[in-house]
């Protein structure tokens, strides 16, 4: 019974993290269990020739490449308008702006806001590292922190902070880059600090600072810990204190770290792109007081790479997209790294990266195109179940979100609402 207690306060604690959020809701990047699985059900299972009916059309929400947070009547996401990097709360019947929220100056933002539900805040990052929380309910800014001025942190590479913050109780995680503050750990209040990470030698492959990923949560060893991928490879710190637990340097590349890893028990899968890069499955050891890092598999980018387009895994099996700058749909045994079935240009119908996501036994593709595509999540091969084409505003990035049998798609200053309910 001893033994059994820790790993329920862990499943407790991990299963709290969104109670507030209601079954259609989506309350931060990769939904509210941090998976990219949505529990919606009653979906098509097949689209028309000319895809699902829009139900409306966003305008004016600025540019970059956010996705959408979706909870009780509201919908989240960001833009930049004239310089001013904002955070916009909709209506989530019309898609009509409630309230629009500055968060800092610079660049267009990529980071897809979190919304705490029980606590009534939103969480937002611009690509200069300016972090703000604010009322989900008026738009009015509670505190912000600037990563680089209150942390020394940094990228590690030129397009800026992109990662969705971590809500974990009292708390919201978040990843500076700095050596001594890789990872932060901030009371979601006040902002005060509670913790910070030092991250030591890792090895030579990547380079030191954030990378593009969003932290999740895994209990391996029996020890609740704060999962990565930074500039230098994919770690673990301990939830409780910020401590350094382990580091796996072999699948970063010096370009861009992007994908967010995927949590199975004792296992971490990882991967990146841009040629020297790869996938690997780490089993995590505790051995004492230490944690060890055993490679269960490495494939090469050759072998096995996701650019930025992220991951699912669907019982014993990871979907996603494979190759740097396309979006090769692929299905692997994730225990034996077993490719079961890929699928390439003349076979697909999207081109470039694609991101992914996933309700009631179906893939959502979106490729860099504009071209979204329904795909049945099956081990037995590719089947494609519908596609239609967005209008094409730069790249077709951010990932799709499916909330109460709509269908949201992002499209630079636009948000695109399809109804894909039965």
């Amino acid at each position: 019974m001893r033994r059994l207690l820790p790993a329920l306060f862990l499943l407790a604690c991990s299963a709290s993290l969104y109670a507030a959020a209601v079954d259609g809701d989506w309350p931060r990047w990769r939904g509210a269990n941090l998976d990219n699985i949505s529990t919606e059900k009653g979906l098509l299972d097949k689209w028309p020739a000319d895809g699902p009916k829009l139900a409306w059309k966003a305008r004016n929400l600025g540019g970059g490449y956010s996705s959408v947070a979706v909870v009780g009547d509201r919908i989240y996401t960001m833009g930049g308008r004239s310089g001013r990097v904002m955070l916009f709360a909709l209506n989530r019947e019309d898609g009509k702006e409630v309230w629009a929220a500055e968060v800092g100056r610079g660049n267009d933002p990529n980071c897809t806001p979190t919304v705490d539900p029980e606590a009534g805040l939103v969480f937002a990052l611009s690509k200069d590292g300016d972090f703000a929380c604010i009322d989900a309910k008026t738009g009015d800014v509670k505190w912000k922190k600037s990563f680089p001025r209150d942390f020394g942190g940094k990228m590690h590479s030129s397009w800026g902070y992109s990662e969705s913050p971590l809500i974990d109780g009292d708390r919201v995680i978040v990843t500076p880059g700095a050596p001594d503050a890789q990872i932060v750990a901030l009371n979601k209040t006040t902002g005060e600090t509670i913790w910070k990470s030092t991250l030591p030698d890792l090895g030579r492959k990547g380079t030191d600072g954030a990378g593009y990923s969003s932290i999740v949560i895994s209990s391996a060893g029996g020890v609740k810990q704060y999962v990565q991928l930074v500039g230098r490879g994919c770690i673990g710190v301990d939830a409780k204190t910020g401590k350094y637990l382990w580091g796996y340097n072999r699948v970063a590349n010096g370009t861009a770290n992007v994908p967010t890893p995927i949590i199975k028990d004792n296992f971490v899968f990882t991967t990146s792109g841009y040629g020297d890069g790869g996938s690997a499955l780490l089993q995590i050891v505790k051995k004492g007081n230490a944690f060890a890092v055993n490679e269960v598999y490495y494939k090469s980018n050759n072998e096995l790479q996701n650019h930025h387009g992220g991951l699912v895994m669907i019982g014993n099996h990871i979907y996603g997209g494979h190759g740097h700058n396309k979006g090769f749909p692929f299905c692997l045994e994730w225990k034996t790294g077993k490719v079961l079935w890929l699928q390439e240009n003349n076979e697909i119908s999207g081109r470039q990266s694609a991101a992914v996501t996933y309700a009631e036994g179906h893939l959502y593709f979106r490729y860099q195109d504009g071209t979204v595509t329904l795909v049945a999540a099956s081990p037995r091969g590719y089947q494609e179940k519908g596609k239609f084409t967005i209008p094409r505003k730069g790249e077709s990035w951010p990932h799709p979100v499916i909330a109460g049998g709509k269908l949201y798609l992002r499209n630079q200053d636009e948000l695109l609402c399809y109804d894909v309910k039965k």
